[in-house]
């Protein structure tokens, strides 16, 4: 027996952000009782025929599986000439007499196709006989059109039953993409999220139940290609689409309706969509272990860039409190003359809610730090260490500036111009305010032994 996409009646997807998706093909069949084989065809190319499971949901305990193969073997010309070795075919010539064509068909036993069909005619061995096209008297059973699963069952309830087929397939990923627009007041901003779906399995899924799966599912380590990234335009998204739900330690998104993903296909949903988010924009300089000297030019302060990050809270009263994949987050802001520009981007892990996000955007144009030591002394193993970061802001705005500072060893903070916060083991914080088109300078002196 064969069964076709016609006689499907269900299909759900649950798609992984690891490249791989379970598929539930529901089909109502008909299967008379005994032994029988089915070739269920309509597949994904990319099948992993150890996951594959088959179960009749009107009579689970009549139907069983005696045997499981799956058949990849996919007709093709060349497919088929290497099944007819040993085997006679017709090739057809056409020739040219007295400005008319005509076919010419020859009948021939082909022994060999190595680096080149041979072929017997009569009694004569030819190679590098040509043909315009080859006749084959009939297909080999073990040739299939497409991916197929072929079944030996035993059934025990002739009649109708609903069937549901279930495999991973491989070559199935989903990836979260997020468009963040800024207010003028730059205090708030608009979140659009979105769900890239790719389907390179070798079959379109349609009518199709989607549900999506975030979270790190542990599987069996193997080569995974990267999903492609798409750059989004800052509009507008749709009303939500997906509804989300906890599942042992992940989150699954279930779309509302049914869609279609085809084969080779990239398919974007909207995933959620969020007004008036209060952020905050903070500038940050990160301290590194280089500062200790300047080699290329001693003496000279060395200049450090200044990050931009933009931080949220994804709360309900932030208006989100939706659990959120991890993805990219890409960031646009209106100019003067109210057109939306791109400003920056970065990745975000799988964020629970109440959970704090933190975009690092870029570095600040018109801020800038430099670094100089201006001190240092030994007594045995302690050691004193002065330092003098100037920071310089030439936007018509006050800023605050958070310096981060590596500190190893056992430290002891000596002196600071400005209050500072021991963040870590082995690192301090200081908050810098700079005034508008002013120069803030930290200066502070610490004890390190080791």
């Amino acid at each position: 027996m064969t069964s076709t996409q016609q006689d499907q009646k269900d299909l759900a997807v649950t798609v992984y952000n690891s490249n791989v998706a379970l598929v539930r093909d529901v089909r109502r069949l008909r299967l008379p009782a005994g032994k029988l084989d089915l070739r269920y065809m309509d597949i994904a190319a990319q099948v992993n025929p150890a996951t594959v499971h088959i179960v009749s949901l009107d009579a689970p305990k009549d139907l069983s599986v005696l045997e499981q193969n799956y058949e990849y073997d996919l007709l093709s010309p060349q497919k088929l000439l290497q099944k007819y070795v040993g085997k006679e075919l017709t090739l057809v010539r056409v020739v040219t007499e007295n400005n008319s064509t005509k076919e010419v068909p020859v009948k021939a036993l082909l022994l060999a196709l190595n680096e080149g069909p041979v072929w017997k005619v009569g009694n004569e061995i030819i190679t590098g006989m040509g043909a315009d096209r080859y006749v084959f008297p009939d297909l080999p059973e073990n040739l299939y059109s497409k991916p197929t699963l072929v079944w030996l069952l035993e059934n025990g309830r002739a009649g109708e039953q609903t069937v549901e087929a279930s495999y991973l397939t491989n070559q199935v990923n989903w990836n979260a993409d997020y468009v963040l627009t800024v207010h003028a007041d730059q205090k708030e901003a608009d979140l659009n999220g979105w769900v890239t779906v790719i389907n390179n399995s070798g079959t379109a899924f349609r009518n199709a139940q989607l549900q999506l799966v975030a979270g790190e599912v542990h599987r069996v380590s193997e080569a995974l290609p990267v999903a492609p990234r798409v750059m989004m335009k800052a509009a507008q998204a749709a009303a939500p689409q997906f509804v989300q739900e906890p599942i042992s330690e992940y989150h699954l998104y279930t779309l509302e309706r049914r869609t279609n993903v085809q084969d080779n296909e990239t398919k974007q949903i909207s995933l959620l969509g969020a007004t008036g988010v209060s952020f905050d924009k903070i500038f940050e300089v990160d301290g590194q272990q280089y500062y200790y000297r300047n080699a290329q030019r001693p003496g000279q302060p060395i200049k450090e860039p200044v990050q931009v990050h933009i931080k949220w809270k994804n709360s309900q009263e932030n208006s989100l409190g939706m659990p959120l994949p991890a993805g990219t987050v890409r960031v646009y802001q209106g100019d003067s003359k109210g057109r939306v520009q791109f400003i920056g981007e970065d990745r975000i892990g799988h964020t629970p809610k109440d959970e704090t996000l933190d975009l690092h955007i870029g570095n600040a144009f018109d801020v800038v730090a430099e670094r100089k030591q201006t001190d240092f002394k030994a007594y045995g193993g302690v050691f004193e260490f002065a330092f003098e970061i100037s920071l310089r802001n030439h936007k018509p705005e006050p800023i605050t500036v958070l310096v981060n500072e590596p500190l190893g060893g056992d430290w002891t903070m000596l002196d600071s111009n400005y209050k500072y916060e021991k963040t870590a083991a082995f690192a301090a914080q200081f908050i810098v305010p700079v005034a508008a088109n002013a120069e803030s300078v930290l200066k502070y002196r610490v004890r390190v032994q080791w």
